[in-house]
């Protein structure tokens, strides 16, 4: 199954603050997380008011990293070849790093693959029902992806 995914963090390799998959259809994923650090001002400007901004039965409460683990564990276990998209290497790196879940350890995913498309031109945010929410950057970028397939 393909996922679209968007993150927001907090300021280059900061927390992650929020993530999304996005699959090419079926039901979504949207956490946000819960961090103690201090809000970097761009972030606290652009991302964290849009944070809940999406549909009422997605919205949940910043979980705990360990939460947050085991959600993405529920939602991605069962399907046997994931690809996950993301048009910034960072959505990957902290969707990467979320699958940590201590020393030598991780979620335990099936098969898993990742593709990063570089889409000159093209600005999830800038095509964003709600720029900066991971949600529906993800549903952006699903849709510039689809329309070019």
């Amino acid at each position: 199954m393909r996922y679209f995914l968007d993150t927001e963090f907090n300021g280059v390799g900061g927390a992650l603050l929020s993530l999304a998959l996005v699959p090419d259809d079926g039901e979504e994923l949207y956490l946000t997380l819960h961090t103690d650090d201090p809000i970097v001002e761009w972030v606290e400007r652009h991302v964290i008011p849009y944070l809940d901004a999406v549909p009422e039965q997605l919205q949940c409460p910043r979980l705990r990293r360990a939460d947050a683990v085991h959600e993405l564990w529920r939602y991605l276990h069962n399907d046997g070849d994931v690809l996950i998209v993301a048009d910034w290497p960072e959505d990957v790196a902290q969707f990467c790093n979320l699958m940590i879940t201590g020393p030598g350890d991780m979620v335990d995913l099936r098969e898993l693959s990742f593709r990063v498309h570089s889409l000159p031109g093209f600005s999830t945010a800038a095509n964003s029902k709600v720029p900066h929410n991971a949600l529906h950057d993800a549903r952006s970028l699903r849709d510039h992806i689809l329309s070019l397939e």
